[in-house]
């Protein structure tokens, strides 16, 4: 039985920290195969979607889930841009960096769309969605710490692609099942990416093509079963509000494995941001 209310079982909470990792390590490793490695953009997602694909497909096998059927092609679509966005991104965006703007930018997308549903915000929800949607905007501000503005753009396409997938799946009956029929669907969008960028040239090394593997088998498709296991011990906004620790979770193994300073910038913006969105969560669940 789902949980509501309450603090979520040692079960929840140890398969929703392994989830969060998760999430989190997709950033350093696309940072990784990108900045530290051979690999171009395209190639990344490529592996990445078929090595997400492959191993949803093995979860599905081994669990006895339904391996047929799941998922759509709009749905596939916001997969594909989504993934295609972010692995651009991260040639010239820092992990930290492009975490926040991706997560920034997916909450910001889907308060978005309830608004033109006709959802009505609180005062406090307001207060909060501006102030997210505020420190987004100082992040981009020109200056010296400022992160590249196509990078940037490119991680909010992610951000708002990943929004929209969110929520043309969020009522489906089988998460795992649809999105292991999203991966599959994308494939050959991400195949026709590649086929686009030919021209480019696609340099590839096995370091690059291991961190793309580790991104799609493990990052997500491990993430995501991870993930959904643990959605049933957590509430709404428990689900929501733990999600708040990725950016930051990112920034710090940024640091650790890749180098990457937290400029005073990226710090300030992280609290305005991420202090907006709790405060849009904690409207919501006094209102509820």
């Amino acid at each position: 039985m789902r949980k509501t209310e309450g603090a979520p079982a040692a079960r929840t909470i140890g398969l929703t920290a392994a989830a969060m990792v998760a999430f989190a390590a997709n950033s350093i490793f696309c940072r990784l195969a990108l900045a530290h490695s051979e690999i171009d953009p395209a190639s990344f997602t490529l592996v990445r979607v078929s090595a997400g694909a492959l191993a949803l497909w093995l979860i599905l096998l081994v669990t006895g889930g339904t391996r047929t059927g799941g998922g759509n092609w709009p749905a596939a679509i916001f997969l594909c841009a989504y993934a295609a966005a972010f692995s651009f991104a991260y040639v010239t965006l820092p992990a930290g960096t492009g975490a926040l703007l991706l997560f920034g930018a997916v909450q910001v997308t889907m308060v978005s769309a309830g608004r033109l549903r006709g959802e009505r915000m609180s005062r406090l929800q307001a207060i909060g969605f501006i102030l997210a949607v505020a420190g987004l905007m100082a992040l981009l501000m020109p200056g010296a710490s400022a992160p590249s503005l196509v990078g940037a753009t490119l991680m909010i396409v992610a951000g708002a692609s990943w929004g929209a997938y969110s929520l043309i799946g969020r009522n489906a009956a089988d998460p795992l099942a649809s999105t292991a029929g999203n991966f599959q669907r994308a494939l050959p969008l991400a195949g026709v990416l590649v086929a686009a960028t030919a021209f480019e040239g696609h340099n590839i090394e096995p370091a690059g093509v291991m961190y793309a593997v580790l991104s799609g088998a493990v990052a997500s498709g491990f993430g995501y079963s991870i993930w959904y296991a643990a959605l049933r011990g957590l509430s709404p906004v428990q689900a929501a509000s733990v999600q708040l620790s990725v950016p930051v979770l990112t920034a710090l193994a940024g640091t650790a494995a890749l180098g990457e300073a937290v400029s005073p910038r990226l710090a300030l913006s992280s609290l305005v941001i991420l202090g907006g969105i709790a405060l849009v969560i904690a409207a919501r669940k006094i209102a509820a």
